[in-house]
């Protein structure tokens, strides 16, 4: 039995740094023994299917695969279309009536330690506002994510101890969901 994964690959293409083809990217994915293997605009996000692993064990190998072939190291998470589905549905924001600068979802590699959220004064930040999942936080930044000083704060490293996290826009959010449905 095959399942359909989206891989999320943190910080490539960006500002001129870590240039990351999508076509090789699929190539290299093609090689690895992965089905229907499609990328997403360039910054990050590729689509496939695979009979085997989880999805640690496929961010593992494709991380590994990226770091041999383009000879840096990029951060991958991994995550399965009923996950993706899920984090759709569970959009504590009124997602319809938003704008997508407005809204994001940071994906984590890990469950992340709540309390370490819970130390930051919510107050400070209005009307940004975040909420927390277990493997993911919703974002609502009125002015856009370049603007937030919430978005900030939540990517210091002393948040997300030991945990890769990786931010996309509502519309890539949703669009993932519907590719890994296919």
């Amino acid at each position: 039995m095959t399942t359909t994964y989206a891989a999320l690959l943190r910080g490539i293409n960006v500002g001129g740094k870590k240039k990351l083809p999508m076509a090789e990217l699929r190539q290299l994915m093609d090689g690895l023994g992965y089905d229907r293997v499609r990328t997403h605009l360039q910054s990050g996000q590729a689509v496939f299917a695979s009979g085997h692993g989880d999805e640690e064990s496929l961010a593992a190998e494709l991380t590994d695969a990226i770091e041999k072939h383009f000879g840096f190291s990029v951060d991958v998470i991994v995550r399965d279309h009923a996950y993706l589905k899920a984090v759709v549905e569970a959009c504590p924001f009124p997602a319809a009536e938003l704008e997508a600068k407005q809204l994001h979802v940071t994906y984590f590699s890990a469950p992340v330690d709540a309390a370490r959220f819970a130390e930051i004064d919510r107050e400070t930040y209005l009307p940004e506002e975040f909420r927390l999942g277990e493997r993911e936080l919703y974002l609502y930044v009125p002015q856009g994510l370049g603007r937030s000083k919430l978005a900030e704060v939540l990517s210091r490293p002393r948040i997300n101890k030991g945990v890769i996290a990786t931010t996309r826009n509502w519309n890539t959010v949703v669009k993932l969901a519907e590719l890994t449905a296919e």
